[in-house]
């Protein structure tokens, strides 16, 4: 079974405000994508990882993650592309041809940087189970809206049915690659809405409470603030 992560890290991160990508943002002075990347090689089923970073920004990512590589793996960091679509595809494109291998690919947002390694293992188990896709989610604790172009209520969804999708999403390989094939140039920000198009079932299992996405100076905030609850073991 050969698992390769793809990690979407070529972002700006404007709404962090730190003046760089996203990914390299620190957290207690350790960047957000080492984060990411060490909790996907620890969970002892992912060995080889590819890093989609901004084109101008490929060797200090090479340099920061480069430490990162298991003995019997490594980690490769490859210009992304405009859409984090583009990204993935780059990065599934790289992956394939290096590593000829792998039946099963993990995609991870490295701002989903404390994303416990259970979680990982979990999709992974999933996905070798015989599942071709594979997400993490929870339930949605608000009431959800939907509303018409006018921001007028047209109806409340049952949220019992409803949830919050997490990272990595595991697939296989070959139907991950199929399925950024058919949608050309479509900007598409969840790589199971790819697969769906397809026609092919997605399952879920449980996600985690630390999976959160670091986008704003908030989650950044409480970011700190649950690392700072563990006594920096994360």
């Amino acid at each position: 079974m050969g698992v390769v992560a793809l990690v979407p890290a070529a972002g700006r991160g404007e709404r962090l405000g730190y003046g760089m990508p996203k990914a390299l943002v620190p957290v207690d002075g350790v960047p957000l994508l080492v984060r990411a990347v060490r909790g996907l090689l620890d969970s002892g089923c992912v060995r080889h990882v590819v890093i989609a970073a901004p084109a101008s920004d490929v060797d200090n990512v090479n340099t920061v993650t480069a430490p990162l590589a298991p003995a019997d793996g490594a980690v490769h960091v490859v210009p992304g592309g405009a859409e984090r679509s583009d990204s993935v595809r780059l990065a599934l494109e790289h992956a394939l041809r290096e590593f000829p291998g792998t039946s099963i690919v993990l995609v991870h947002d490295a701002a989903r940087a404390f994303t416990p390694p259970t979680v990982v293992k979990a999709v992974v188990d999933a996905v070798a189970a015989g599942h071709p896709a594979v997400i993490p989610v929870l339930p949605v604790a608000d009431t959800v809206k939907e509303v018409d172009a006018g921001g007028v209520v047209i109806a409340t969804p049952d949220r019992s049915a409803l949830r919050v999708v997490q990272t990595p999403q595991g697939f296989d390989a070959a139907v991950l690659l199929r399925a950024h094939e058919a949608a050309p140039g479509l900007a598409a920000t969840d790589d199971a809405g790819l697969v769906e198009r397809l026609g092919v079932p997605v399952v879920t299992v449980p996600g985690h409470q630390d999976a959160m996405k670091i986008t704003t100076k908030f989650d950044l905030a409480v970011a700190e603030a649950l690392l700072a609850g563990t006594g920096g073991a994360r």
